[in-house]
Order: structure tokens, then sequence, then C-alpha cells
């Protein structure tokens, strides 16, 4: 069984640096970002300001997986297949990490996952980070064919065919090996390997996650259920790995004002308010543990205007200057 240790490499390990440092917060933004009501994304759009959160220095971009849509689903947004947006940002942008959030590991094939992974990495120069999740719904099993009771079996069987595949060195395990059939390598060849993020449990402990994982990835909670999320997740890498670090965090919802000292207001999975009290909300899951907050941004707001203000007010207090 792979573990987190076993993602090792310069270029992984950087990429995740540039996202996870102990002690330090960054931040980042989830795709496609629209104004508050709109359902379609404009693809182009989202190209030129992904450029932006790039050159503003943002230090991550995240996409997320969404197979199919239904009008029973809280989220109408017609999400572009995550491969395909991926290796778009990749030759789009320079130098911001980009993640998976999170590719539903039980519903594809893993071994397609490592291509398309291994591939987005080539493409990024090092910059992917290859978040996977199980999904949260269940009609979607069913629509592919497969046992929403045995999501939490898949995810584990899934994830060591993809970290095998992904490592280094690099190992292919097939479903079937028959007799006088030949080895298997995945290509391009790639010295260094594509780090794994949890996002969401995915059905599986906390223990299990500090293993093999290089880090955890959840929903925002209000501050008091978020620390004891957090103090749960050092005790388990404590058992799992002593003394090693393994990454929190935590996708927001900003509704950021135009008032700069509106307080904060909780909001489902996150908050309105102006960016003063924002800088103090980040300040406080900074130093109660959290490495990671991507934003998903919801505004009436120009988005552009909102991606500046928040590089040029915000950022400058969590990310030291490149």
């Amino acid at each position: 069984m792979s573990t987190a240790s076993d993602q090792s490499g310069d270029a992984a390990s950087s990429v995740a640096q540039q996202v996870f440092a102990e002690g330090a917060l960054s931040i980042g933004l989830t795709l496609p970002v629209l104004r508050s009501g709109v359902i379609v994304a404009d693809f182009n759009e989202q190209m030129s300001l992904a450029r932006l959160a790039d050159e503003r220095g943002f230090r991550a971009l995240w996409v997320r997986d969404v197979p199919l849509n239904s009008a029973d689903y809280p989220d109408p947004v017609g999400h572009l297949d995550p491969w395909v947006l991926l290796g778009a940002l990749a030759v789009e942008t320079r130098r911001i990490a980009l993640i998976s959030g999170a590719i539903v590991l039980t519903l594809r094939h893993p071994l397609h996952i490592a291509k398309a992974a291994r591939s987005v990495d080539t493409l990024s120069r090092g910059r992917f980070i290859l978040g996977l999740g199980s999904g949260d719904r269940p009609p979607e099993y069913a629509a592919f064919g497969r046992n929403a009771d045995e999501r939490r079996e898949l995810y584990r069987e899934h994830w060591e065919t993809v970290a095998a595949a992904l490592g280094e060195p690099s190992r292919v395990i097939p479903d079937e090996a028959p007799e006088g059939v030949p080895t298997f390598q995945l290509l391009p060849e790639n010295p260094n390997a594509v780090p794994l993020l949890a996002v969401g449990s995915g059905g599986q402990s906390v223990d299990w996650i500090a293993r093999h994982s290089l880090g955890w990835m959840t929903y925002h909670r209000e501050p008091e259920a978020q620390r004891a999320r957090y103090s749960m997740w050092r005790a388990a890498v404590e058992r799992a790995a002593p003394g090693a670090f393994r990454a929190f965090g935590a996708a927001m919802r900003l509704e950021l004002s135009d008032d700069p000292h509106e307080p904060a207001q909780a909001v489902s999975l996150g908050y309105r308010t102006g960016r003063h009290a924002l800088i103090r909300i980040l300040q406080d899951m900074r130093a109660d543990g959290t490495h990671h907050v991507t934003f998903n941004l919801s505004t009436q707001r120009n988005v552009a205007e909102v991606i500046n203000e928040l590089a040029d007010e915000v950022l400058p207090r969590f990310h030291p200057p490149r």
C-alpha cells in the first residue's frame, strides 16, 4: 500500500510546499469564478481570470469534478470536464499550482486518472496536485453502474493504483494480469511523483488519510468546529506519522463586500464580509492550524475587481514576496 512518504520528488515537494507550509496560510481560488446568480460560465473569461489570479500571486487554482447535473442538485453550473480545463490552465498559467478539488476517484478508472494526472503535471511543469474524493451524490453511482455502498472499498483500491502509478518509481497495477501479458508503464516519464491530496474523507478514517495523503482538505466550518476538526487531524497524524507535517485546508465561500469595514456575517460554508474582518478571520485560521484556504467567490461586484482587491489588500498579509 502506497503512503504519503512514497509521493517523493523535488517537483512534487515544491508544488506542495507552495500551497501547504507549516505555520503559514496560503490562499487560492476555485473555478469557475462567477457573479452571484450566474449559472452559465464563459470559459474564455475564466481563462482570463485564471491568468489574473496567477499574475497577482494567488497560490492555487482549484477545479471541481462534476460528472452530471440534475434539477435535484443545488449546483446548476455546467462545469467543464476537469481534465480538459486543467490542460488549458496548464498552458495558460505560469506559476500558480493547479489542484483538482476533487476528481471522483470511485467513478473513473484509476489508470485513466493516473494518465490524465501525469499529463497535466507534464504540461504544467510540475505544478499539479491531484485532489481525490469519493463523490457525495449516490444517484451518480447508479448512472455509472457503480454501487454506492462499495465506495469506501473502491476509494482505497483506486487510491493504491493511482499512487503506485504516480509514485517514484512508477508502477502500474493492472486489474487483471493473465499469464503472458506484457508489463505496462505510465508515460510520459516523469522523475518526480505527483502529490496526492484527500479532499473530504472519501469514507475513510482520519488515520488512513494521514498515512496516505499529503494532507486533508475539507469544507469551511464555524471556527470552534474547525478547531476541533484540526485537533482530531493532528492527533491522527501523530498516530500515523509521528513528527511529520501533514497539511490541513478548507474551501470557503466568500462574498467580499465593497465596504472594507463591513463586519463578517456567516453564510452557508463561509462569510459575507469586508476585507478587514476577512483578514482577521484568516489570521485566526492560520493560528488554529489551517494551511490553505480556497475561496469560492460569490459576488455582485466585478469579479476581476474582487480578485484585485484580494491581491492588493489580503494576500500580502499571508504570502511572502516571491
